[in-house]
Order: C-alpha cells, then structure tokens, then sequence
C-alpha cells in the first residue's frame, strides 16, 4: 500500500492490522520518534511498482518500524504483531482482532466499511504511546528530572533500573538532584535504556574439570 492513488481514503490517525504485510511501514511521522536512515533497504513491492525505504522509526510499547512518507498508510503485520502479543479473532463476537498485552489488557483492530481492520488512536486507546503523548502527563519539571534521571544513568555506566535506583536510595551518588520517581518516570517516557541491557547476561558456571591423580596416568606417557 504505497501508491498515492486514493489517498485521502484512509484516514492518517488509523494504525491497519493487516494479514497480508510482511513488514511494519508507517507513513505518519507524528506517530513513530527517532526517525533514522537505516543501514539497509527495503525494497517495497506493491501496487505502484517497486519502491526503496531507507528510513526507520520507533513506537514506544512495540518496537521499530519502517518509516516511508510516501505511503497511504500506517501498517502492522499482523504476523509481526502475533510474535509479540497473543491475538484472538471471533466472528461471532463483533468480528474483530483483539491483541492481548502484556499488563492483562486489550486492544481491538475493528473493520471499516471496506473491510480493513483499524485503530483509530484519535479515539481509541491505542495498541502504541508516542512519547509526546506521555509526556503530557507530566509537568516541564518532571519531564527534565526524568531525563535528568537517563543521562545520569548513562554517565554512571548505565546499570540495570533497580541497581539505579538502589544507587540513588542509599546516597551512592554525592549531591543527586533526582529520585526514585525521576528514575522510574524515564523509564515510563522514554523506556529502556537499550545500553544498560547489553552485555549483562547471567555468565554459566563452567562445567567441572577433573584433574587426572598421577597415579592415574599410564607409564607410557609419565
């Protein structure tokens, strides 16, 4: 779906569940941030022709999608989607996808009268939350605390959020002008912080090496 033909047919605030996508491509750019060129390309095949995307974007609560603002839509796989969220379809119940997250809640992609499966996040509680959209919630203030809170994260090494937090409880950290809250509302407005998961899985314990007694060893080699 990247032909400007009818255009205007879909709305720009609708996200589309679709069965027959392959990948996630976005073209309103007001509902993905960190929009980035991509180190490869995607070559697009679809009613237009061929058509190359080299640029990506995030959606908080989901992941990263391709971003082309030559489209006439945003999209979702719905195989995508199924890899993150368990989905469940009843045509006898109002005939809709219902994506079930992780925190027990829902989310419901209804047709339309042409028969593609939408969310419209003027008016639903959407599957995604832009950071913009979060950071309404806050005052100026706990918004810079909150990323006052991540670049000190960074500064210090970036350690897991609970080692952060037990760092700045238990005075660690000479004159912190931040808190818990400050710590948790940046993970909330601007979510993990990707460096401090790298490189921090649980090392195995070795297996046991049984060392040979020199009793043990045969004349030959002694």
């Amino acid at each position: 779906m990247c032909s400007n033909h009818d255009k205007a047919a879909i709305p720009k605030s609708w996200i589309l569940l679709d069965s027959q996508s392959t990948v996630d491509i976005f073209s309103n750019k007001k509902l993905i941030t960190n929009i980035r060129e991509s180190k490869r390309v995607l070559m697009l095949h679809c009613n237009a022709g061929k058509v190359s995307v080299t640029q990506k974007g995030d959606i908080r609560g989901y992941g990263t999608v391709w971003y082309y603002p030559g489209g006439i839509a945003n999209i979702l796989s719905l195989y995508n989607v199924q890899k993150r969220h368990r989905i469940t379809f009843d045509s006898a119940d109002g005939t809709r996808f219902t994506v079930h997250k992780e925190d027990r809640s829902t989310h419901v992609f209804k047709p339309s009268k042409r028969g593609l499966f939408y969310s419209d996040v003027k008016s639903d509680v959407v599957l995604i939350n832009t950071v913009d959209s979060i950071k309404n919630k806050y005052t100026v203030k706990e918004y810079s605390d909150a990323c006052k809170a991540r670049s000190i994260q960074d500064i210090i090494g970036r350690p897991s959020t609970k080692d952060f937090i037990q760092y700045v409880e238990n005075n660690m950290l000479p004159n912190c002008p931040i808190n818990k809250s400050d710590i948790l509302r940046a993970e909330e407005i601007l979510g993990p912080n990707l460096g401090s998961l790298k490189g921090k899985t649980t090392r195995k314990t070795p297996s046991r090496v049984n060392i040979m007694a020199l009793d043990d060893v045969p004349d030959e080699l002694l």
